[in-house]
């Protein structure tokens, strides 16, 4: 009987996994795998809040394998050597798994891939995770897109392919299954217990993942256009951690989501459906640039920011971890990322734009954290989303853009929902005062019981003398040198 690998990584699902479906048509025995290879992710292995989330979707992977007949191996080392003793042990013929787009993986693959063919080893590797490849999408001058509007009207004119189908039945397992480690040994949950909030907001998986698409998509779809930006609201999909796993692709959303539509276009008729599916066109574009562009994670793609003279604050940058910088809207989306690994998306613009332009903080920092403390830690988004607001990558928010933390809290909470709930030691404030605390009467204040200084800090800086310094930093890096 012959033997075909199944290599797993960010396409933890059975359906829509090309992958795994085509091991599945080639015939013989399919050897399920994933390799924990945290060498093998460069510069960026994953953080304690994607660790923890990888935990959960290993079993939920496991599970719904064993309810095919079959079941997940789990190994620890570089991917290389650990499926060249797999390909020996299990006499396979054949390795097949599905894209990533990092630079360190795309290097391992193709390291990995060439070695399998010397050895006389089929090696396949398939798109799951996009809608379309970077290598596919260019601009009339055969460039890489730089703005994200030109991209996306590109890619509206391109097929998107269905779902891949899973073929029905059990799959076909090898006669003697090679030794496997116990999840536990991969060491993927914290020792010390910070990850109650996690559990309770979140279900991993493939069977939740669905779950959660079917919901928004019956729901809350139709008013996403209007709804996405509120954080008190529970307007938005929240698939990206999601998607970040390959817990579900990108092609079943768009199915989902053009399923809702009477019309034959490329786009559904519905404002919150086409609203929604450039969010997905965002994803993409992320990828697009971090293909084309792989230093962007640690340097800015506009050069000039490279002699931006950014601060050096321990304890400036440890208050904005901690949800401490005495803004109230900064302070719930950082609470909330600490509690439950997630934040709102337009909280997530807030509180970047307030590290990078109110405390002058890099980009680099916030990069960082987030990536230590989100269960949706993708490389490209998290690229994308700081470079963004820091001015210095493509299609970027220009530097000189600064949010208001006050104005964006009025705005986007105005009944102080979001920041009672992340913040509760100013729940008692009227709205009037919410987002400006240091504002409020002294009676205001003792009524709500709220002490500045006591239970609730001081402003780190001033909104206006912060302004005021990002404008002057901004500025010398446009003046030419001597």
């Amino acid at each position: 009987m012959s033997v075909t690998i199944v290599w797993f990584r960010q396409d933890l699902r059975l359906h829509d996994n090309p992958a795994l479906t085509a091991a599945m048509q080639r015939g013989g025995a399919v050897v399920p795998v994933y390799v924990l290879d945290d060498a093998g992710e460069g510069r960026w292995p994953m953080g304690g809040a994607s660790r923890w989330w990888l935990h959960h979707s290993l079993l939920r992977l496991d599970e719904a394998l064993r309810a095919r007949g079959s079941r997940l191996l789990l190994a620890r080392g570089e991917s290389a050597p650990v499926l060249a003793g797999l390909v020996k042990q299990t006499g396979a013929t054949a390795v097949h798994w599905n894209r990533r787009y990092e630079p360190a993986s795309i290097a391992r693959d193709k390291a990995l891939k060439a070695g399998l063919l010397a050895a006389g080893i089929e090696a396949k590797s398939f798109n799951s995770a996009l809608l379309f490849e970077p290598h596919t999408v260019q601009n009339k001058s055969g460039l890489p897109f730089q703005v994200f509007t030109p991209f996306w009207k590109h890619c509206q004119t391109l097929p998107v392919e269905e779902p891949v189908k899973l073929p029905p039945g059990n799959l076909a397992v090898p006669g003697q299954w090679p030794a496997s480690l116990d999840l536990a040994t991969l060491d993927l949950l914290p020792k010390i217990k910070w990850d109650t909030g996690l559990a309770a907001a979140w279900v991993p998986g493939e069977a939740a993942a669905l779950k959660r698409l079917k919901n928004f998509t019956t729901r809350a779809v139709e008013a996403y256009a209007d709804q996405r930006n509120f954080p008190g609201i529970d307007g938005t999909s929240a698939l990206s951690p999601y998607l970040h796993f390959g817990e579900i692709g990108p092609r079943q959303i768009w199915a989902a989501v053009r399923a809702l539509s009477k019309d034959t276009g490329v786009f559904p008729a519905n404002r919150g459906g086409q609203v929604f599916l450039s969010e997905v066109g965002w994803r993409e574009f992320a990828h697009h640039l971090l293909f084309h562009y792989p230093h962007t994670p640690e340097q800015p793609l506009r050069a000039e920011f490279a002699a931006f003279p950014w601060q050096k604050n321990a304890a400036q940058l440890h208050a904005w971890q901690q949800g401490l910088t005495g803004y109230p809207i900064v302070d719930a989306g950082l609470r909330q990322l600490w509690a439950t690994g997630w934040m709102h998306n337009r909280v997530r613009m807030i509180v970047a734009s307030f590290l990078v332009k109110h405390l002058r903080l890099s980009w680099q920092d916030g990069a960082a954290w987030f990536w230590d403390t989100l269960v949706d830690a993708d490389l490209a988004g998290n690229t994308l989303g700081w470079q963004w607001t820091a001015g210095c990558g493509a299609d970027a928010a220009p530097y000189f853009r600064i949010f208001n933390p006050i104005l964006q809290g009025l705005k986007f909470d105005p009944q102080g929902d979001y920041v009672r709930r992340w913040v509760p030691e100013l729940a008692g404030l009227p709205v009037e005062f919410m987002f400006r605390p240091w504002e409020a009467p002294m009676d205001v204040l003792a009524a709500a019981g709220v002490q500045l200084g006591g239970n609730y800090p001081h402003p780190l800086v001033d909104h206006a003398t912060a302004r005021t310094a990002a404008l002057a930093a901004l500025e010398s890096i446009r003046k030419p040198r001597p």
